[in-house]
């Protein structure tokens, strides 16, 4: 997480409002230590809470929304896959002048991945395309829609702005007529037309940990639901090597069509984070541009 404002109306949070937090709803943790974690993270502040739990507060308006879809689908998702997800332990409510709910999580160890400095990349493929395939398998009713689980095209007008807004930023040295072309070749690829299936939605290396470099936890599920399984392919760009790329999509199972949406929707994530966050996120900018390179590499 940035120190600075990410985003127009972003609500300040510290290590003392946590503590008042914590004390005035939580009065059997008060004691514990409270130190900021820095992440690359957009929406939340995370907090550790004494060793074995984590307070992740939304910055914006639009993640306390997430907090409540957290509360009602992780215990019920949590028995469906092996990889460990986050654990809600404490429901936090609005007080001390902050005014969205939060949440207090078991705290799960691991380091985030970094894409070009994989320890077991084949293995971490995986891992990865295992998560992915027990989220598209989930069969629960009532489930909300995805971020960013619709038409690719619902992508389009903000994905053009980007380019054109790169191509005024010459230091990125992109090269917006091959994005553009790879861009509207995933929009004439054919749309899902199966029945929705379980996502992640925003698998991120961020949001990803790792211990010997296979994948032990996937956190952050403010983006979940069903929609399009190509929105689960991220990993195969923000993080994978082209050789356990391969392996992900192989053993995934993954069709021209859903492969070629689902580097379009990575792509144009990318292709918006960078002029956003190239002076206020590092982590978020530099994988930003390490999916271009990866696209644009695949020829």
């Amino acid at each position: 997480m940035s120190t600075g404002h990410l985003h127009p109306g972003q609500h300040p949070v510290d290590d003392a409002l946590v503590r008042r937090l914590v004390a005035g709803q939580f009065p059997r943790w008060a004691g514990l230590a409270v130190e900021r974690f820095p992440s690359g993270g957009t929406v939340n502040g995370m907090y550790r809470l004494g060793d074995d739990m984590v307070v992740r507060l939304p910055l914006v308006k639009g993640g306390a929304e997430d907090v409540s879809m957290e509360r009602e689908w992780l215990p019920r998702l949590a028995p469906l896959l092996a990889t460990a997800i986050p654990e809600v332990l404490g429901a936090g409510e609005p007080a001390e002048g902050y005014p969205w709910p939060w949440s207090v999580y078991r705290w799960r160890g691991g380091e985030n991945p970094e894409a070009g400095a994989l320890s077991e990349p084949v293995p971490l493929a995986g891992d990865l395309a295992g998560f992915v395939a027990a989220m598209r398998s989930i069969t629960l009713p009532g489930a909300p829609t995805a971020h960013r689980g619709g038409p690719l095209a619902s992508l389009d007008a903000d994905t053009r702005a980007a380019i054109e807004e790169l191509r005024r930023i010459p230091q990125e040295d992109v090269d917006c007529d091959a994005v553009t072309a790879v861009w509207e070749d995933a929009l004439r690829a054919p749309g899902w037309d199966g029945p929705p299936v379980w996502l992640h939605a925003d698998l991120m290396p961020g949001n990803l940990l790792v211990a010997g470099g296979r994948l032990t936890s996937v956190i952050d599920f403010g983006c979940m639901g069903v929609g399009d399984p190509a929105c689960d392919l991220f990993p195969a760009w923000n993080l994978l090597p082209a050789d356990a790329r391969q392996v992900f999509r192989d053993a995934l199972g993954v069709d021209d069509a859903t492969w070629n949406r689902g580097r379009g929707r990575t792509l144009s994530q990318a292709l918006i984070a960078l002029p956003y966050y190239r002076k206020t996120n590092r982590a978020m900018a530099n994988n930003a541009r390490h999916v271009i390179r990866a696209v644009l590499g695949e020829g």
